[in-house]
Order: structure tokens, then C-alpha cells, then sequence
């Protein structure tokens, strides 16, 4: 697949991001630099780049779809809120082989209630 100017745009947003954002919020942005982009185009652009792996899918507690930079990390995603956090440091001892199989990489999800919405929860503040 070429690389187009929006495709470009749309990984940029991305890799600058410190966020976990979805296809609306990259639209968003994209539509700052380039005013013609539809939400079609740049769901078309997301896939494409998925599929040539220069981007990765999260999906937050509500199954909804965020999208990532490829670099080497994990995640907390908060059960209340569905904030994502990213984690550099290694949970576990990197595997090389499981039983007798290759590991050639592997993905680790913590969930739990983030630091807002615990205090959140300590103020008597609910969340829905």
C-alpha cells in the first residue's frame, strides 16, 4: 500500500500521542492538518496501517477500539474509568521458549482501578 499524505498525518498523530486514542480523536486531529479527511479515510488508513504493522490495536473495558505505537510495553486498563496506562518496565521475565514452543512475543493486560478513581471511590464520588 502507497504512503499517502494522510496515512502519514495519521501515524504521526499517533506516535506523537501519549494517549490511547480512538478513530474519532485521530480524525479530529487529522482534520486540524488536513480539512478534507473524512472519518471513512482515516478508519481506511488505521486498518491499512494495522495490517503492516506500524500501529497496534488496544481495546479499553468496553471492547471500544484504541489505537497505539509500536514500541516494547504493556498495559493497565482501568475497570471504572477504562483508562489505559502504559507500562515500560518488565512484569515478567521475558521468555524465549514455553514448554518446547518459540515465543515470539507476548502481550500482558493488567486491569484494576486506576489512582483517580480510587480516590474517586475513597471521596464517595461513583462513577456509572
Amino acid at each position: 500500500m502507497k504512503n499517502t499524505k494522510q496515512r502519514k498525518v495519521i501515524l504521526e498523530i499517533i506516535n506523537r500521542s501519549n494517549e490511547h486514542l480512538n478513530a474519532y480523536d485521530i480524525y479530529e486531529e487529522a482534520r486540524k492538518t488536513l480539512k478534507n479527511i473524512s472519518l471513512g479515510t482515516v478508519y481506511r488508513n488505521l486498518n491499512c496501517l494495522c495490517n503492516e504493522n506500524l500501529i497496534t490495536i488496544v481495546n479499553d473495558g468496553q471492547e471500544k477500539k484504541r489505537y497505539d505505537k509500536i514500541e516494547k510495553h504493556q498495559h493497565f486498563i482501568c475497570t471504572r474509568c477504562n483508562k489505559i496506562i502504559d507500562i515500560y518496565e518488565p512484569i515478567i521475565k521475558p521468555l524465549k521458549k514455553y514448554e518446547n514452543n518459540l515465543v515470539m512475543n507476548y502481550k500482558i493486560i493488567l486491569e484494576g482501578i486506576c489512582e483517580k478513581c480510587l480516590k474517586e471511590e475513597e471521596n464517595g464520588i461513583k462513577r456509572k
